[in-house]
């Protein structure tokens, strides 16, 4: 929150109310006898009473105003409706703004940690705490959140490179000397438990200290094998709270052990589609193997809860960060701040993916003969950030006219190791490896006990990227008149990034020997690269206030992706949006809205209209030569309501209307074959969320559902009917709770999710082979305590 409100009382102030007060006694001593027996008129002072659902304010300092006088969307999801849903992990929590898609990864290989789009734009790496960016393929839980802010269209003047759909800003919780315990005890379906302690306890008149903690244990319903272990400390201490200088030190620490879960086979679902095989040289595919492709599309559902993997699948998540905050008043109306911090993430994950599937000739027409090949991938990864901004919010007038203005500076030094590693047979530098132990699995009646095995490590095989960034950047808003603001706000930024990396050379017709001159097969060739660079990201509004409770806008923002921005890995490969040779993507943004708080400024009302387009994509030219000119374009509608309709009635809703288009963005494949693509995957056309819920004596219910329209997988010009689960079929899930205030120290509250047992693909690959299918109906009972 950007703009200020003193801590201090105006001596002038002060001392024109006393002068009043001896003012109105002294006339008091010769008023006559009617005067006496006059009553004052009764004063009524009512304080705006908090709406649970709804946040009139953003917790980041960048913005300048309020939400409602904001010249973009902005959705402030709040811990209190996240509770009352039973939300738990950042993923599900974002279902509560529409327009953002989840994602599963490439082929055989499963995305770990929160995975995402918003707007038609990968915002994987577009995650923050308290303004500062998170690395980490961690998914993370909301045990320490006091709210998640989502900030959508291009934000580079927020937050820097990145961020062509927006951003995730996630608010810690922070002590505070009137803050109350609250701790949570539950057990669902799946075995699932889970306890949280929230204890903020002031330690004199202006220090307190907070622990938030988490500890969760259990199974995936309808999942056989998959299990999630979490077990978390935030601890944290602030001095000077209520004071004109305040200190704050607090972290997080996050230990995970999961078993990943690689999804199942899309055989018998909707699009299902297995070409035939071809044997290599050969012109085309025998009767046997025509035969074969049709009885496998011909083929049953397998059991959504098997388990294609090994019991010695794992993932290991080690994660802490610790902050230090420094805030001091200058004046009333400026407030200097200084935020360090220092982040580390190490993921070791070893996940089994499913691919093709053989009905041996000899009994293909037994399905419970056929097999799945499996592949298996290894990600050891280290994540790494150390930040210091130094930022100014003040409040004054130039000319008559009031500046709502904040300033910074920002150094910031991310780095990201990822270890390599192999599976095949090979030789590399002398060193002989022998491919792992990795049998097919039985399609309809896989076995966990299968020895699989690990993927082993290859030295000199490691990425290492690093980026550096030093930043300079202001927001202004001018208030023209009571009724007209204008904004303005910059970030000026130079990036450095390096990568060290070696590359196996390969040799062979589709090997990369030719990349390599001068390297034998077998030997670890040098790769990787530098990318350095100066961007001027900037935003713009124009807003208008026809009632202090309304206000209709008009904004422009750019942002710059340039290459490795989101991983650090650069490449040499000329048609690679990674090649540091390559300028930065650019994103402008166009968006007309309009705002409103109505009932007593207890719902807030807001309908967007926009238009984001991506340049400077990667693509090949009609002399199929490597050029920039590809290129996304987003238009699209948003409507949201939140707050409540009634002191017993809250909402929160969301609608959005996408149109997302690829232009002049083709390909090549190794076979020479060059496709064209036209669409954006994972951007469903419609999108809508609700929740909402009503007390009665003590009681709480309340419900939801949400909508998700079809997912395009195949966004190329060819022939649908050919091409493996070519989309994601649009679906509809319903949510419900009930809950009951035993007293004001005790609630207790059941969660049912997917109501009605809908099942639906939530993730597919961009293969088309493997899908993860939703959460059935299941439920979870909590007891809050509150003391």
């Amino acid at each position: 929150m950007s703009h200020i409100r003193s801590r201090k009382h105006n001596p002038t102030r002060i001392a024109a109310m006393v002068a009043a007060t001896f003012s109105i006694a002294a006339g008091a001593q010769y008023a006559n006898a009617a005067d006496e027996a006059a009553e004052l008129p009764e004063v009524s002072v009512k304080s705006q009473k908090e709406v649970p659902f709804k946040a009139d304010e953003s917790a980041s300092q960048k913005f300048t105003k309020p939400l409602l006088d904001t010249t973009q969307t902005v959705q402030v999801i709040k811990k209190e409706l996240l509770r009352e849903q039973g939300v738990y992990s950042l993923t599900d929590a974002l279902r509560n703004t529409p327009g953002i898609t989840i994602q599963l990864g490439e082929n055989g290989n499963t995305s770990a940690g929160d995975t995402f789009s918003m707007r038609g734009f990968n915002a994987s790496n577009q995650l923050f705490v308290d303004g500062i960016r998170d690395l980490g393929a961690v998914s993370r839980d909301v045990f320490n959140l006091e709210q998640v802010e989502v900030i959508k269209g291009p934000a580079g003047a927020d937050i820097g490179r990145g961020a062509a759909g927006g951003y995730i800003n996630l608010i810690s919780k922070l002590p505070s000397l009137d803050g109350k315990n609250y701790a949570t005890v539950g057990y669902g379906t799946a075995d699932k438990k889970r306890a949280t302690l929230d204890v903020n306890q002031a330690v004199g008149d202006t220090t307190a200290v907070r622990l938030n903690a988490l500890i969760s244990d259990g199974n995936v319903e309808k999942r056989d094998e998959v299990d999630n272990q979490n077990f978390s400390l935030a601890p944290s201490i602030g001095f000077g709270i209520g004071t004109d200088t305040r200190f704050y030190l607090y972290s997080q620490h996050v230990r995970q052990d999961n078993t990943p879960d690689g999804g199942i086979p899309t055989i018998g679902m909707k699009g299902f589609y297995r070409a035939p095989t071809v044997s290599t040289g050969a012109p085309g595919p025998t009767a046997a193997q025509i035969l074969e492709a049709q009885r496998i599309n011909a083929g049953r559902k397998v059991d959504r809860e098997n388990f294609y993997g090994s019991d010695n699948d794992y993932e290991k998540v080690d994660a802490d960060m610790i902050t230090a905050k420094f805030e001091h008043d200058l004046t009333p109306n400026m407030t200097i701040r200084n935020i360090s911090r220092y982040g580390k993430t190490n993921v070791d994950r070893v996940v089994t993916g499913v691919n093709a599937i053989s009905a041996p000739a000899a009994t293909g027409a037994d399905p419970d003969t056929w097999t799945l090949s499996r592949s298996r991938q290894r990600i050891d990864r280290d994540d790494e950030i150390l930040v210091n901004q130094t930022s100014l919010n003040s409040i004054f007038d130039i000319g008559g006219f009031k500046n709502s203005f904040v300033g910074g500076l920002e150094f910031m030094h991310e780095s990201q190791k990822s270890k390599g590693f192999g599976t095949s047979t090979q030789t590399v530098n002398g060193v002989a490896y022998t491919a792992i132990s990795n049998p097919n699995a039985n399609l309809y009646n896989p076995n966990e006990n299968d020895l699989l095995g690990i993927p082993y490590a290859i030295p000199g095989t490691t990425t290492d990227g690093k980026t550096t960034t030093a930043a300079i950047y202001a927001f202004d808003t001018v208030d023209l008149t009571d009724q007209w603001q204008v904004n303005a706000g910059l970030r000026y930024e130079h990036y450095n990034t390096r990568t060290t990396a070696g590359t196996i050379v390969t040799g062979g017709a589709n090997g990369n020997q030719a990349s390599f001159p001068g390297y034998a097969v077998g030997s670890i060739a040098p790769s990787g690269g530098s990318a350095s660079d100066n961007l001027l990201s900037w935003k713009t509004g124009l807003l208008f206030k026809p009632a202090t409770n309304g206000s209709i806008y008009a904004s422009y923002a750019t942002s710059y992706t340039p290459p490795g921005s989101a991983n650090f890995a650069l490449v040499s490969t000329a048609n690679n949006q990674n090649n540091g040779a390559l300028d930065p993507q650019k994103t402008d943004n166009v968006e007309v809205g309009t705002k409103w708080d109505l009932l007593n400024n207890q719902l807030n009302i807001s309908a967007a209209v926009f238009r984001t387009e991506n340049d400077k994509q990667t693509s090949l030219n009609d002399l199929l030569q490597p050029e920039q000119i590809g290129k996304t374009r987003v238009t699209g509608i948003e409507l949201l309501a939140v707050g409540q309709l009634t002191e017993h009635w809250q909402l929160s809703a969301g609608v959005t209307k996408l149109n997302a288009k690829a232009i002049d963005q083709q390909s090549q494949n190794n076979a020479g074959v060059v496709s064209v693509t036209n669409g954006v995957r994972w951007t469903p056309d419609y999108s809508a969320t609700l929740w909402t819920q009503y007390q009665f004596n003590g009681f709480t219910i309340g419900g939801g559902a949400r909508y998700m329209g079809e997912q395009k997988k195949l966004v190329t010009i060819t022939d649908s009917a050919t091409n493996n689960t070519p989309v994601i079929d649009s679906y509809v899930v319903a949510d419900a709770m009930v809950a009951y205030a035993v007293n004001k120290n005790l609630n207790l509250r059941l969660n049912v999710y997917n109501l009605f047992d809908k099942e639906y693909v939530e993730t597919l690959n961009n293969g088309g082979s493997r899908v993860r299918l939703g959460l059935p109906r299941s439920a979870m009972m909590t007891a809050e305590f509150m003391f």
